[in-house]
């Protein structure tokens, strides 16, 4: 299970549910009431239904460490451990509500496409997403231990090899990394191998999620990485860059070099989720100019003598 990013902390975790006879593995997809789980016996097919909670933030997602019956049909997941880190966004609904994309990972890989124009904004958006989900406050829901509560984001520029030149290539690069202070920007490519072996390196140690729209080429990245080809991929459209969603559930990969890499769907919108952390860490001049405001709580839309207004005038 060390493959699956199983360790001593997550054996004390586990170890009331070992004296039920209940078996430890980790969760590798998650589809209509069920799903995978990799343990010690193999990869079983378990229900969820035992543990469906009222609250969805708690629901079983991919990455989670469960225990499941050793027996049955069909087996049951009895319990979820504590997660280290959850990543997880608002709901597309009109319902104030997170929805859980993955759980228990060390790197958010967020991956933007080259082949085509640039969309800072959305960069932005997913990185303060990403920010609040290192946040151990907003991850902790289960009461892990703090210290365990951060994931590492960092931004990866796919399909470099579409870039005419070097010098356009580091321009791009150098937009991206003004609006992502502190984090890694990193272009890559699959076709050449441009950049993968410092990705690689990256998500060796611990579990990666790979993040971004449909066509930002996460599952061809995810393929290349993995030397075969076990996701489904199907070519972006020309005329805007956008993928047809052929990733439809999130999967947990074990990578040949070692870690494990969540694949997720393409987002179509970027639901910021009690994500006051992230924003603050993204936007930080917009928070430095709030402090020299008039009022403590101006709105920063009309309000006489706002710092931020005058900012941007």
């Amino acid at each position: 299970m060390s493959a699956y990013g199983w360790d001593d902390g997550w054996a004390a975790a586990f170890a009331p549910y070992a004296a039920q006879g209940l078996l430890p593995g980790r969760v590798v997809r998650v589809d209509r009431g069920q799903c995978d789980v990799v343990t010690p016996r193999g990869t079983l097919r378990a229900d969820t239904a035992f543990v469906v909670p009222r609250d969805p933030m708690r629901i079983v997602c991919t990455g989670d460490w469960a225990a499941v019956d050793p027996e049955g049909d069909p087996r049951f997941v009895r319990a979820l451990l504590p997660r280290r880190t959850a990543f997880v966004r608002s709901t597309t609904s009109q319902r104030s509500e997170g929805q859980v994309l993955a759980t228990n990972v060390d790197h958010i890989a967020i991956c933007v496409s080259l082949a085509t124009e640039l969309d800072l904004g959305r960069v932005e958006r997913f990185l303060a997403l990403a920010m609040s989900s290192t946040d151990g406050a907003a991850l902790l829901r289960d009461g892990a231990d703090a210290a365990d509560g951060a994931a590492e984001p960092v931004v990866v520029l796919t399909k470099a090899d579409l870039v005419p030149d070097t010098t356009t290539l580091s321009h791009l690069v150098q937009d991206v990394e003004a609006v992502a202070p502190g984090v890694q920007v990193l272009p890559v490519s699959s076709a050449t191998g441009e950049g993968l072996d410092v990705f690689s390196a990256i998500v060796s140690g611990g579990t990666s999620v790979l993040l971004g729209v449909s066509g930002a080429g996460k599952s061809t990245l995810a393929n290349t990485l993995l030397g075969r080809d076990v996701m489904e991929v199907q070519a972006a459209r020309e005329v805007d860059g956008k993928g047809r969603h052929t990733t439809t559930t999130r999967n947990l990969l074990v990578l040949p070099f070692g870690g494990v890499l969540i694949d997720t769907p393409g987002l179509r919108g970027v639901g910021l989720w009690d994500a006051e952390t992230g924003v603050g860490q993204v936007f930080s001049e917009i928070e430095e100019l709030a402090e020299h405001c008039r009022f403590h709580d101006c709105a920063h839309l009309s309000e006489p003598g706002c710092a931020v207004l005058a900012a941007v005038e």
